[in-house]
């Protein structure tokens, strides 16, 4: 690859991860990527590179998209927290409180909590829905506040595939006065206060040739899918499943080219769980922020402190009762375990990562926000178990911040 295409840079002292963003391209099969680093509130990394679009020999610029699957769920529970730190509602009030139509089929002592730490048992639903519904929020609503859980709420948690980010949305377009969904309250509240661009439903005013399209080999797919674990990959295969139930929750196109419009139909709509687009940067950026002490978004300190304590497990433990293997999460985000550590041994840090190998986090024992966003999508389940690619970027890092710190 004598012609790679890199940009951007790096603050001296952190070569070391543009280092490993180059052996991405050249050792791990990398074909677009942008990686970026705040710390302490300064960006001292930067980078992007390869081709936006491998087909067209398009380059990845300084102002390309990307998309961000279930990362995305990072930037709603951003939303969401600072709506809780605005005084909208208290999390630990059920959510039938701001929604009184949600207390049906066993949901009224669901509290705003569990649906943030996907304890609320609505991991799927029990039908399908098709666009015009999720573009419509009062039906969009109407079928969410019909639906049962699964389990007792609060027993168990199961990953919340793509209902996580629609619960937020109607709860926030409760309680805000402005009545804004979340992705508009996003663009208020944390985008335009930070001066970065992310987006949950992309307005039809930016161009789909900013967009980095997506990349996927079946091949490769293939060869990882013995990572998944054999009961996650029944579960998978199985429409009947919650995690095949919650798959099929949204008819997604399986094309990552934006040049279709079915996809550009996709990204029009909010899915809050899965459909973000943003600037890799701008993901850092709130991490970041949210890493000092989050003061530029009004997050209230004792919020902030709750994300950095250690996870506090359901009763029936840290087994994830959809995925089938354990997992911690904490007000709307991932925090470390064995097997997807990231952050300081401390363990103080959170974030979120999304299919194809997408992902940031916010550590503030070490003042790190981090983004990472790929065009080439490594297999879904992958997130779970994490990304090569990702995992060399924050090796690299956290080896820079080791002989920093000493």
């Amino acid at each position: 690859m004598k012609d790679l295409h890199i940009a951007g840079g790096v603050d001296e002292g952190y070569g070391k991860v543009a280092d490993a963003f180059r052996r991405n391209f050249r050792e791990r099969g990398e074909i677009g990527a942008a990686c970026a680093v705040y710390r302490d509130g300064r960006k001292v990394v930067d980078l992007w590179g390869g081709y936006r679009d491998a087909r067209e020999r398009a380059l990845w610029e300084e102002d390309t998209l990307s998309f961000w699957a279930s990362s995305t769920k990072g930037m709603a529970a951003v939303a969401v927290l600072v709506a809780e730190s605005q005084g909208l509602f208290d999390l630990d009030e059920p959510v039938a409180t701001y929604w009184p139509e949600f207390a049906q089929n066993g949901k009224e002592n669901i509290t705003v909590r569990h649906l943030l730490n996907h304890q609320s048992g609505l991991a799927a639903l029990d039908r399908r829905i098709d666009f015009a519904t999720v573009a419509d929020t009062d039906a969009l609503a109407a079928v969410l506040a019909a639906q049962r859980p699964w389990w007792e709420p609060g027993k168990y948690h199961g990953y919340h595939n793509v209902t996580f980010g629609w619960c937020e949305s109607m709860l926030i377009k409760k309680v805000d006065p402005r009545n804004r969904t979340i992705g508009r309250f996003f663009v208020g509240e944390v985008a335009d206060p930070l001066d970065i661009e992310f987006y949950i439903g992309l307005p039809d005013t930016v161009p789909y040739q900013r967009i980095a399209t997506g990349h996927m080999q079946a091949l490769r797919m293939a060869l990882n899918m013995h990572k998944m674990g054999g009961r996650m990959l029944l579960n998978m295969l199985n429409p009947h499943s919650l995690l095949g139930r919650s798959i099929r929750d949204l008819p997604i196109p399986k094309s990552g080219n934006v040049a279709d419009s079915r996809v550009r139909d996709y990204l029009r709509i909010e899915v809050p769980a899965g459909n973000g687009i943003g600037q890799v940067r701008a993901v850092a950026r709130v991490y970041g922020s949210l890493a000092t002490g989050g003061r530029e978004l009004g997050i209230r300190p004792a919020t902030l402190r709750t994300l950095e304590e250690a996870p506090v497990a359901p009763s029936g433990g840290f087994r994830d009762v959809v995925v089938h293997f354990e997992e911690a999460r904490s007000l709307g985000f991932i925090k470390p375990m064995p097997g997807q550590w990231f952050g300081t041994a401390a363990g103080c840090a959170f974030g979120h990562h999304g299919g194809g190998g997408s992902g940031g986090f916010a550590d503030p024992d070490a003042g790190i926000g981090f983004a990472y966003a790929p065009n080439h999508m490594m297999p879904w389940h992958l997130k779970f178990r994490g990304d090569p690619r990702k995992d060399a970027l924050i090796d690299a890092l956290y080896e820079i911040l080791g002989e920093l710190l000493r």
